[in-house]
């Protein structure tokens, strides 16, 4: 998590506790899907979309900081979004996530 700064567009989301520990949401943000995951404390923002076949990510399982597609059990990492496993090649979208005045905020680019 960051403060929001300048280099994104942010957009107010939820309240700051909507994701609990181990739980994830999705948000629309923009016109497209991103799911919200709580992993330790640490809140990661990845688009909603498996690159392999255009179907949604949340919900499948999430081990560590992967997300597997519950598809064709493409991984992905959380933190990046680099496609970690066969059938997906493609990493999916991350977005910046912060707290601000009590409010979780995704970054746009």
């Amino acid at each position: 998590m960051t403060e929001a700064t300048s280099a994104a567009t942010w957009v107010d989301v939820a309240a700051a506790g909507e994701v609990p520990r181990g739980e994830h949401r999705v948000y629309e943000v923009d016109g497209r899907y991103v799911a919200v995951y709580n992993v330790q404390d640490e809140l990661y923002a990845i688009e909603d979309v498996c690159t392999h076949d255009g179907n949604p990510l949340a919900d499948g399982p999430v081990e560590g900081l992967e997300v597997i597609c519950p598809r064709h059990g493409a991984r992905f990492c959380l933190r990046t979004g680099a496609a970690l496993s066969p059938p997906a090649y493609e990493p999916v979208a991350t977005f910046p996530v912060a707290i601000t005045h009590g409010r979780l905020c995704i970054g746009l680019a």
